[in-house]
């Protein structure tokens, strides 16, 4: 992070002059959570510079853990409710998993029921698209944008055949 004398702050940096001692790990540890949560992994990556050693690195992360100051279910929960606006279950997924969140985790909260995540593109589309799509080349470049926001084809079929104006086709 840089101040306004456009010097980076030390206690952030991810230089590693010399390994931080246990007690400076985790005031950077909890500096880091303060800010947002984090994943197990994500953490462990940010840190893994300044450790002393991989095993004081993971004699931190399961303190961290068992004092609930760090919890993948958390960081996963808050990750979901914020990626949910903008994308589907597939994205939200694929995020989760890409920061260390565990399969089963990650499609518990991302397995939005079928209903919800054709809410959640028909809100999206809504937001993007003002008009309805009238020719094929609309609707397939529409069917692409929810396709890369992570929908399924099964909603971006439903979504497009149940736009007012468009012909219903398979």
């Amino acid at each position: 992070m840089l101040h306004a004398s456009g010097d980076e702050d030390p206690g952030l940096s991810g230089r590693a002059d010399s390994p931080d001692s246990p007690v400076e790990l985790r005031a950077r540890a909890l500096r880091l959570l303060a800010r947002r949560e984090h994943s197990r992994a994500e953490l462990a990556r940010k840190l893994r510079s300044r450790a002393e050693s991989a095993e004081a690195l993971e004699r931190l992360l399961d303190e961290l853990v068992a004092r609930r100051q760090l919890s993948d279910e958390r960081y996963a929960e808050e990750r979901t409710h914020r990626l949910a606006r903008k994308y589907g279950a597939a994205r939200i997924r694929r995020e989760l998993l890409s920061k260390g969140v565990s399969a089963e985790a990650a499609a518990r909260l991302s397995g939005a029921s079928a209903e919800d995540d054709l809410a959640r593109a028909r809100a999206i589309l809504a937001r993007k698209y003002r008009a309805p799509a009238l020719t094929l080349q609309e609707r397939a470049k529409r069917a692409r944008f929810l396709q890369a926001r992570g929908f399924s084809l099964d909603v971006i079929r439903r979504l497009l055949r149940e736009a007012p104006g468009e012909p219903a086709s398979d």
